[in-house]
């Protein structure tokens, strides 16, 4: 399966190669050299740290370009009424009887815990498409569901100030 990218989150992954390769991995190679000459590698926990975080730094590499290599670009349709891709929404959980503002975005770009669902996340699949004052049913499972209503929805858009996840 194809990650689902805009134009913006590949530019953004771009920029995370760039400063891994420039400015970081020289920082983490000159770190590595610096703890190997320390002494015993064997009993050397800060060449073992330097060398963890070297190849941390490389796979993210990895990882991004491999994004990029098999993303399928999408683009950003806004609907004046309906719920899209980047628009805010104060949904209210009837279960836990609770409300919560979140943003739909890219897989790349979520972080439930900060609010932002994807698209692709049984939530925000279930919103896309819907209005101001919908009930709409959640399946998380064949055996967990649960209800929200759309309360508030405020139009986004594609911006390179949404955080990229990662590690």
């Amino acid at each position: 399966m194809y990650d689902e990218l805009t134009e913006v989150d590949i530019k953004k992954m771009e920029e995370e190669i760039h400063y891994r390769k420039v400015v970081l991995a020289p920082e983490l190679g000159a770190e590595l050299k610096r703890t190997r000459e320390l002494g015993d590698l064997s009993e050397n926990a800060e060449y073992k740290e330097a060398k963890y975080l070297k190849r941390k730094n490389e796979s993210r590499i990895r990882y991004l370009e491999a994004m990029i290599r098999t993303a399928k670009v999408i683009e950003v349709e806004q609907s004046e009424d309906k719920i899209s891709l980047f628009d805010r929404v104060l949904i209210f959980n009837e279960r836990m009887g609770a409300e919560k503002e979140i943003q739909i975005v890219t897989s790349l770009r979520q972080n439930a815990l900060k609010g932002f669902v994807s698209k692709e996340s049984p939530l925000g699949s279930a919103l896309i498409g819907k209005k101001v004052g919908d009930r709409v049913l959640v399946t998380v499972s064949d055996t967990m569901s649960y209800y929200v209503e759309i309360r508030r929805v405020t139009k986004g858009e594609d911006n390179e100030d949404l955080p990229i996840s990662g590690f």
